[in-house]
């Protein structure tokens, strides 16, 4: 009997030491995709990216390391909408925990390639789009952050831009043809601010198609141009921050990203916030969260952001009454 219990101490003795490593060696190991509408997917990981720089740093900071407990595999849809499908479906097959989709087209894409697979996107209106209920309690296989701030917001960068542009009465839209349309708000502004503004989409969202289009807006010759929030555009930002001062065009961004690419002013959400916001939800459902109880973040704190160099170069004097209201003036 002494001997026996002897050798089942030496046994317990062990145990507390094995378990660990074994638990270990079997860590859990997750993939994500990453689905993005356009450009390279180099600039996922691009560290001049506000937005991803905040997004892989939060991820870091929660446990989620690639190369050690967590794949990822990254996509682009090129700018070509017409093969967002197979894109979704090239992802949805390779069965990750979650896909990290950018804008509306993209995460409805990935819904249909697999209704069940859990979804984090960044895009405009959840509701409207058809991926939730609520902002508080999305149902469904979608969640993430928004950029809408409601249509409002439009009119006020309308207003900021023809503060900035006291001359400008036709002012052209750039967006994508998977954009959603502003035509209602811009009406409305435009009729109190006697400002004309035409919707210009892109058919796709390519370095050829931008050049092309800007060369029409030439020749319709407006007093000024204002550029979608869409995901879609922003690869291109510094191409067409470029092409509007060659065009001499007074230009409202969406982002402080086109304003730091040279861009004249934007009037922007944090996207550092929305970074973070979007790792953390794909932090919660690796852990197991249904993507149907996280609430959608929606920003709540904009910023107006001016650059005096751009504004410069093209003749402009900003009046002191929107400097005033300026978060951050770029000298």
């Amino acid at each position: 009997m002494r001997r026996r219990d002897f050798a089942i101490g030496l046994l317990l003795a062990g145990a507390p030491h094995s378990v660990p490593a074994q638990a270990q060696q079997a860590a859990k190991q997750h993939r994500i995709a990453i689905v993005i509408p356009a450009g390279s997917v180099a600039r996922i990981d691009d560290t001049g990216s506000r937005f991803w720089q905040a997004f892989w740093k939060e991820l870091r900071g929660l446990g989620d390391v690639e190369g050690r407990n967590l794949s990822v595999e990254r996509y682009s849809g090129e700018g070509r909408p017409e093969g967002f499908a197979n894109l979704a479906r090239r992802a949805a097959n390779r069965n990750p925990d979650v896909i990290v989709a950018s804008t509306e087209a993209i995460a409805r894409a990935a819904r249909a390639a697999n209704p069940s697979l859990p979804i984090v996107w960044i895009g405009g209106d959840p509701i409207q789009a058809g991926f939730a209920t609520s902002f508080a309690w999305p149902g469904g296989t979608v969640t993430g952050v928004t950029v809408f701030a409601g249509l409002e917001i439009w009119g006020k960068r309308l207003q900021m831009l023809k503060e900035a542009v006291p001359s400008a009465s036709k002012v052209l839209f750039l967006t994508t043809r998977t954009g959603v349309a502003n035509e209602q708000i811009f009406q409305e502004a435009g009729r109190r601010l006697q400002i004309s503004v035409i919707r210009t989409p892109l058919q796709e969202s390519t370095l050829s198609e931008i050049q092309g289009t800007f060369a029409e807006i030439a020749q319709e010759k407006p007093d000024a141009i204002m550029v979608s929030d869409i995901g879609d555009l922003i690869p291109y930002r510094r191409l067409i921050v470029e092409l509007a001062e060659r065009s001499r065009l007074p230009a409202m961004y969406p982002w402080r990203e086109y304003v730091e690419a040279g861009g004249l002013m934007a009037y922007a959400g944090d996207f550092d916030e929305l970074g973070r916001r979007m790792a953390d939800d794909v932090h919660e459902i690796l852990k197991g969260a249904k993507p149907g109880e996280i609430p959608i973040y929606q920003p709540t704190k904009f910023e107006l952001i001016i650059n005096l160099k751009a504004a410069r170069e093209l003749g402009l004097t900003i009046p002191p009454t929107l400097l005033g209201t300026a978060s951050e003036v770029i000298e």
